[in-house]
């Protein structure tokens, strides 16, 4: 969840390692450090944001470092809980994402042997196994000790008088930059962009010795690897906010492109592609975990809408506890960042039931991308703001086509119908385009919910997740509490809470659920509820029972949560743009949960 950067080179490490870092604060954190070798080993960490952290720094000299930001896992937020740790000599510094299991016992049998401890975190351990380690070669001392580790981790480590940074991963990611007579090794690609896009995606057990002329990269036995780079298409000004306020709304902005650039390419291979979704299988399985999980729902009726193939959706952090019924579906797995630590454990568990398995991931490189047997990739490009907004537009893209190419493959679709759904998913840039004209509209209808303690939002069919993601939005940015719901599950116990205080958020289409919708939404006018409806322009008569109506392009039904997705973020930034919220960085919150 946290972030790392590392740096060896010519410059002055403290201002390449603040400045990547500050391009990580997207991730989540509650305090941040660095460690920069000079004629000593020099740290300076606390508690709080990057900015306070610079604010306190002092002169820190020298061309080796590493750099973190903390989110807590193991420790309360403090200074003394902060990245990097040093060994008891001062000649180490080191940090750590993940979470090292065995922590208690390892702390208590290097109590036994006389370290010191001065944290309450697991990753502490690392720093004093590896001062035990240690003879002469970092690197071996390193992997030495990551042996007794039981966990996940993302570890960079300097020592004193040395020019290498030194890094090991295990389900969490670490990305290496190539520079000119400085390279870099960071936990997301963002946080290079400023000063390379050449970069090496380590992979699950490599380590790494990085020099300011060298990088040698090695495998779980210690053995060499070689790899070619990749040239990373983002550039700095992609991560940056480009007018905007906040990331968020540059990101909800960019809806358009990144459906545009989710759908090149892969529409023709409907018809045309190579695949293991044109096997021989009966049924098809999503797994996902938070928006993710809501993309993966409306996926289930979509593939089953038009493909009539069977679907069930899990999510990943039960998929392993569950009882692995002798069916083989197909498994797509749908996570953002492609690092979700509960998504991954699932791939790995499908496969060994020996299921055929498809990743829906935005970050080519990422982990997931080596655990399954076929990938697509959403390429949304780089998203900020830790909730989600392009990424899971672009993810019910990616289902939308491969609903369309099982559906296919099966024949379940006739060539005519195909045809019709492939126009109209073509022209979902537009549509996109049109919701977003309407944002100062979306904007007014705030004065509903903005003052609200609790609001719900309702919905049927294919917008019963829609809503769930609108309500799991709300709550994200805003700190309104919001709940969604199935609108037919109102009358069950929900209705007791409705009240003129409480809003309710409806989405209404006209599909074969409107009629029951219009009852539902009369149902909560009859308890005083102020009703914010989301349907089609012009319907007047949902305008009647409504105190608020939005109004949404008119597409096929089966295409609408696209549109009313991007309706609710807009309603949802808005609502916590007047309640002065910090949109971009939620407390409490990270962009990638690397961690179980």
């Amino acid at each position: 969840m946290c972030g790392i950067v590392g740096y060896s080179g010519s410059r002055q490490a403290v201002e390449v390692l603040i400045d990547a870092l500050k391009r990580l604060e997207y991730r989540g954190y509650d305090s941040a450090g660095i460690a920069v070798c000079g004629k000593e080993l020099q740290v300076h960490k606390d508690k709080g944001e990057i900015a306070g952290l610079e604010e306190t720094l002092p002169m820190l000299k020298g061309t080796v470092g590493i750099s973190h930001t903390r989110w807590a896992t193991c420790g309360r937020p403090s200074k003394n809980n902060a990245h990097p740790f040093v060994d008891c000599r001062g000649k180490f510094a080191l940090v750590h994402n993940g979470i090292i299991e065995n922590h208690i016992a390892l702390r208590k049998e290097l109590q036994a042997r006389g370290h010191k401890f001065t944290s309450e975190t697991d990753t502490e351990v690392l720093v004093h196994l590896l001062e035990e380690n240690f003879k002469g070669d970092t690197h071996e001392a390193l992997l030495e000790s990551l042996k007794k580790v039981k966990g996940t981790y993302a570890v960079a480590v300097i020592r004193l008088g040395s020019k290498e940074v030194v890094a090991a991963r295990k389900e969490n990611p670490l990305v290496i930059g190539l520079g000119v007579g400085e390279n870099f090794v960071a936990s997301d690609v963002t946080a290079l962009l400023n000063y390379t896009n050449n970069v090496l995606y380590m992979m699950d057990g490599e380590s790494a010795v990085i020099t300011p002329g060298s990088v040698k990269l090695f495998n779980e036995s210690g053995g060499r690897v070689e790899r070619e780079p990749t040239l990373v298409s983002w550039t700095v000004e992609d991560a940056e906010k480009g007018g905007f306020d906040h990331f968020m709304l540059k990101e909800i902005f960019e809806g358009p492109s990144a459906i545009h650039n989710t759908l090149l390419g892969n529409l023709n291979e409907i018809v045309t592609g190579d695949s293991i979704i044109d096997s021989n299988f009966s049924s098809v399985k999503i797994i996902a975990c938070g928006s993710s999980y809501h993309a993966a729902m409306v996926g289930k009726y979509l593939i089953e809408t038009i493909s009539s193939i069977p679907t069930t959706l899990e999510f990943a952090s039960e998929y392993r506890y569950s009882s692995g019924a002798k069916e083989m579906p197909l498994v797509i797995l749908v996570s953002q960042s492609g690092e979700t630590a509960d998504t991954l454990a699932a791939a790995r568990e499908a496969r060994r039931r020996g299921c055929q398995t498809l990743a829906i991931t935005n970050v080519v490189g990422s982990t997931i991308t080596r655990e399954v047997d076929e990938v697509f990739y959403t390429h949304a490009g780089p998203e900020i703001c830790v909730a989600a907004t392009k990424t899971y537009i672009t993810q019910l893209m990616a289902l939308y086509v491969l609903g369309m190419r099982i559906g296919h493959s099966h024949g379940a679709l006739s060539h005519d119908a195909l045809r019709l759904l492939r126009s109209e998913l073509r022209s979902m840039p537009q549509y996109v385009r049109e919701v977003l004209e309407n944002a100062a509209a979306i904007e007014e209808a705030t004065d509903m919910i903005v003052n609200a303690r609790d609001v719900f939002f309702i919905g049927r069919n294919i917008n019963y997740p829609t809503v769930l993601e609108g309500a799991l939005k709300l709550k994200e940015i805003s700190y309104i509490h919001a709940e969604g719901y199935a609108a037919g599950e109102l009358k069950h116990g929900p209705l007791a809470l409705l009240n003129p205080d409480m809003p309710v958020v409806a989405v209404c289409i006209r599909d074969h659920t409107y009629e029951k919708m219009l009852a539902n939404l009369t149902e909560v006018a009859a308890r005083d509820s102020p009703v914010l409806a989301i349907g089609y322009d012009d319907d007047t008569e949902l305008s009647s029972v409504a105190n608020r109506v939005i109004g949404i392009p008119k597409v096929k039904p089966i295409f609408t949560p696209v549109l009313i997705a991007v309706t609710l973020q807009l309603l949802a930034y808005y609502t916590a743009r007047r309640k002065g919220c910090p949109i971009d960085k939620p407390r409490n919150l990270a962009k990638s949960v690397t961690v179980e």
